[in-house]
């Protein structure tokens, strides 16, 4: 069977959430005319995240190295898709997005690009602003979410995949390759507005407001803390994770 695309899920130690979003991703995948296929790349879990992508159907496989960058490039080189879309493992992907997203990349005019994004739950106004000034970003601004990017696999191996020089942000430096891509070709980095990928507001209730500011402004001023898995732990570590 010839697959159309692949939606691919870097995962590490998320057996508490990978279930509910395979069984969405599932769901939105019947409801779209191309072949898909599904692709969990274990991050070097020690839970039963690679149980559950089994369990699903999915194709299984393993990086090694514990780097959101180097699970989504190796789940890239196992996927067999023409068009490609990183999925976080936490997120939703609405059955409309999919098939804007695919429409996009198979009318021959757009390289890639991201979505709006809302949380999962009901969050509070002041979170709603943040997340509202950062869907005008990515308008703006022409930047992927991490929870949601997609491309042609063509123009995912021209850009190189994503950075392995950074524990964070490698969807914004991914995003500017492929925009740059985009330029000298003539395609466009298009971000969809609606509908909005739905992802996990976990981590609101992991860190405070304050830590998560204090980490923004910290990389906004010293951008190349991202090359720091240490400082870049907020990505990484999860409740009751030895330090």
């Amino acid at each position: 069977m010839t697959v159309d695309y692949s939606i691919i899920i870097p995962a590490y130690n998320e057996a508490a959430v990978l279930e509910r979003t395979l069984r969405e991703i599932k769901t939105a995948m019947a409801a779209v005319p191309f072949k898909g296929e599904i692709v969990v790349c274990d991050n070097n879990s020690t839970d039963r995240t690679s149980n559950i992508g089994y369990s699903a159907g999915a194709k299984v496989v393993f990086e090694n190295r514990n780097q959101i960058s180097r699970a989504r490039n190796t789940g890239a080189k196992h996927a067999e898709g023409r068009y490609l879309i990183f999925v976080d493992a936490d997120t939703i992907v609405p059955p409309a997005l999919l098939q804007k997203a695919l429409d996009n990349l198979a009318g021959g005019k757009t390289c890639g690009g991201g979505a709006h994004v809302k949380f999962d739950i009901d969050v509070t106004p002041g979170v709603t602003r943040v997340l509202n000034f950062w869907n005008w970003i990515s308008s703006s601004f022409g930047l992927a979410a991490g929870c949601f990017i997609y491309c042609t696999r063509q123009d995912f191996k021209a850009c190189g995949g994503f950075s392995n020089n950074v524990y964070a942000s490698e969807e914004i430096w991914f995003s500017l390759a492929l925009k740059y891509k985009a330029r000298k070709t003539g395609r466009k980095f298009r971000i969809i507005n609606l509908p909005k990928v739905i992802t996990s507001a976990r981590k609101l209730e992991w860190y405070s407001y304050r830590y998560q500011i204090g980490l923004l402004i910290m990389l906004t001023l010293f951008p190349f803390l991202v090359r720091s898995k240490k400082f870049c732990e907020y990505w990484y570590k999860r409740p009751g994770d030895k330090s």
